[in-house]
């Protein structure tokens, strides 16, 4: 197959360069964290670390079905010698990927003539919407009712069989590296210390192996119990990256086929995988607030109309851990314009959570803590740059993580289920509801004791002044979409104002309400369960002002950072041959 690089030297050269490039390096070798643990777990950790590489082969063959045949090329052509091909492939191991996104929402095409796919390959890649929508009407009319359903399913590769479309489990498109997995596991789990643990793996392995989507339950369910563990696995899936399975909703006529057939179309699943040691300490901290979330889910609007994963009178089933983070593979690690700095999982659609489990959120202490001189830098120079003098004894880093807690623990707050008909626009209302009910539930935490007046504050304006971006975002980019209809919504509000030199100025004695307004209207679209509502609600609040592009330029020019790569030394070390 022929391959044609598409950046120049000159341009790869910048894109390399450490001040667009960051590196966001993981545990290292000589960690602490690493030397304490007991033998047992430091092998049973490279195991899992052996498995978390094999998910980048997975996520790749999901992603475009042209990555690693263009690895290979990269590979053979840097045996050559070539420049070009060895610095596309310090891109190509950032973004994990032919095709990426940088911070200022640009595509980084690195193969020529490549284009982005809604279904990504998950789907053919020349299905069209349209294509896809007339082709699941006819089978639905033919009554091939079971096959609609797997195609619209979670866990499913779809490929063409002749006029009509045809799904593969995933245990099936992935066998090899699911099987592979599964060995690693099964072998960490002779060596690791913790029971609990050690069938949480072994239920995985069993999962990876077979299909049957309620074995994934129950390994789901018995790795939201765990608590006290050493260790941290997890395989990941979550669905920011499949636009094509929602869109079935668009489809006045398909939709009512679906609805008629009782089928609930449901995104494909992305996969990555975290391997970790668990930080004590940090995780008591995070433990503090678990005894609040009955007080939190009190305190939701409109809290008498659904039902919600946190009970306000009874236990909740929900684990909390700060984990050092040895690796991100797959889906976790792919650095597109950013990285996940904390998960509240397993989503809603999976089905450990119909059987009672519970879910679990973990934090990524190293994605989180950037207090290398240059992050204090940057940080120091986008201040001076964006906000408000008055209000910078105010900005604390460490108020982002308390902010973040608080998204995550939201996440079980609200709808527990129907979000699935808003479509391509779910994950966009859900993150915004995540975020808003972070900043709305203060008062009552504040009250509770859980934050000072002083740590709200500061809360408060470290959201409001993180609050914009470098770029307008695409709409399949739903963390950073929903973060320019917060700008937009609370500049509405007056509760930001911006100057015409882009300085950011916060009423901090409005923050909460305002954020509670915007969080009873998420809540009302996702109960309404009805995709146009969901639509109207973005686009009316996804606006690019004049304000927001005062500051985006301000930060373009404080900041040349466009993208940047996970380093994992540790990880690197302990599955040396």
């Amino acid at each position: 197959m022929q391959f044609e690089l598409n950046l120049s030297i000159e341009e790869l050269e910048k894109r390399t360069d450490k001040d667009y490039l960051i590196r966001k390096p993981m545990l290292k070798e000589d960690a602490v964290e690493y030397t304490s643990l007991s033998e047992g777990d430091k092998k049973a950790l490279a195991h899992l670390v052996k498995a978390a590489n094999l998910a980048n082969i997975i996520y790749m063959k999901q992603d475009n079905e042209l990555n690693l045949p263009f690895r290979d090329y990269l590979n053979e052509e840097i045996k050559k010698g070539n420049k070009q091909a060895e610095l596309t492939k310090i891109l190509f191991n950032a973004q994990l990927g032919i095709i990426g996104i940088d911070s200022e929402s640009k595509q980084v095409i690195l193969l020529k003539g490549a284009k982005e796919s809604d279904g990504k390959a998950f789907y053919p890649a020349d299905l069209t919407k349209n294509e896809l929508h007339n082709i699941l009407k006819e089978m639905l009319k033919n009554g091939e009712k079971e096959e609609v359903q797997k195609i619209l399913n979670q866990r499913t590769i779809v490929k063409r069989s002749g006029s009509k479309l045809k799904a593969f489990d995933y245990t099936e498109e992935f066998k090899e590296e699911f099987n592979k997995i599964a060995d690693e596991l099964e072998q960490a789990s002779n060596t690791s210390t913790n029971k609990d643990f050690n069938e949480y793996l072994n239920l995985q392995a069993k999962a990876l192996r077979e299909n049957d989507p309620m074995l994934d339950a129950y390994a789901d369910k018995k790795w939201a119990t765990l608590q006290d563990t050493p260790l941290e696995f997890t395989i990941s899936r979550e669905q920011y990256a499949d636009l094509l399975t929602g869109s079935v909703m668009e489809d006045e006529e398909l939709k009512n086929l679906l609805e008629e057939n009782n089928i609930t179309p449901i995104s494909k699943d992305s996969i990555g995988i975290r391997v970790g040691i668990v930080n004590k300490k940090g995780t008591q901290d995070l433990l503090k607030v678990k005894k609040y979330l009955p007080l939190m889910a009190e305190n939701m609007p409109l809290k008498d109309k659904y039902e919600q994963n946190i009970s306000s009178d009874e236990d909740n089933l929900q684990t909390m851990a700060d984990v050092d983070i040895v690796s991100l593979r797959g889906d976790e690690g792919s650095y597109r314009g950013g990285i996940t700095i904390a998960q509240n999982l397993p989503n809603n659609d999976k089905l450990s959570l119909t059987i009672g489990g519970g879910r679990r959120n973990i934090y990524h202490r190293q994605v989180r803590t950037s207090n290398s001189p240059e992050a204090i830098e940057r940080r120091k120079k986008r201040l001076n740059a964006t906000l408000n003098p008055e209000l910078h004894k105010y900005y604390n880093p460490e108020a982002d993580h308390w902010f973040t807690i608080g998204h995550e623990n939201v996440h079980s707050l609200g709808p527990k289920s129907g979000t699935e008909a808003l479509g391509k626009y779910k994950n966009i209302i859900e993150e915004n509801k995540a975020d808003m009910g972070s900043l709305a539930l203060l008062d009552c935490l504040t009250e509770a004791g859980v934050y000072t007046e002083e740590e709200k504050k500061q809360i408060l304006v470290t959201f409001g002044a993180n609050c914009f971006l470098k770029a307008k975002p695409e709409l399949s980019q739903a963390h950073r979409v929903r973060t320019v209809m917060q700008a937009y919504f609370f500049i509405k509000e007056k509760t930001i104002t911006v100057s015409n030199d882009g300085i950011i100025s916060i009423d901090i004695e409005k923050m909460t309400k305002t954020a509670m307004k915007m969080l009873t209207e998420i809540v009302e679209v996702q109960l309404s369960q009805d995709f146009k509502k969901g639509e109207d609600f973005v686009n009316k609040y996804f606006q690019w002002t004049d304000e927001i592009n005062a500051v985006s330029n301000k930060l373009k020019q404080t900041d040349k950072s466009l993208n940047g790569m996970i380093e994992t030394p540790l990880a690197d070390l302990i599955t040396k041959e």
